[in-house]
């Protein structure tokens, strides 16, 4: 599904995110339900939710717009493969942006940053998370490709 197809479609049932984020997943178009992580320059919780089931979900991780550490690498975008999650839209940075341009997953983030996180287990799972003037709830739709994101409260199909 495009995402200029679902704003043609459905132009007042879709939010559509400021194009702030960059593609670096090997995956330029996924979709899925959102799940939501909130933290701030610590990614224990964004590993917590991607080592669960994430068939048919995206988790969406607002990291404050931080741009000095990473909250996603190789390993967690792999382990996000393994577990079957659509992709990551991260509202901060990601590293080791070569392998994962390699793996069938969709991730978009701000941009790249080599310092690891910490983990301190801090942040919060599950809430409403805003940034790029769009509010990201749990259970709504997020749409992505080269194009954009966008946001619908339900499953939308462009005809």
């Amino acid at each position: 599904m495009k995402t200029a197809d679902l704003c043609d479609s459905f132009p007042d049932r879709v939010a559509v995110a400021r194009p702030v984020l960059r593609d670096f997943g090997g995956a330029k178009s996924f979709h899925g339900a959102i799940a939501t992580v909130q933290c701030f320059e610590d990614n224990s919780l964004v590993r917590k939710a991607l080592e669960g089931d994430g068939r048919g979900r995206v988790l969406v991780v607002d990291g404050g717009g931080s741009m000095r550490r990473a909250l996603l690498g190789d390993q967690l975008a792999a382990l996000g493969v393994r577990n079957q999650w659509s992709g990551v839209v991260i509202n901060g940075c990601i590293r080791d942006s070569a392998v994962i341009a390699t793996l069938p997953f969709g991730v978009k983030a701000l941009g790249t940053h080599p310092r690891k996180s910490e983990k301190k287990n801090r942040g919060k799972a599950g809430l409403p998370v805003y940034f790029a003037e769009v509010e990201f709830r749990p259970g709504e739709w997020l749409y992505a490709d080269e194009d954009g994101i966008v946001v619908a409260r339900e499953v939308l199909e462009a005809g």
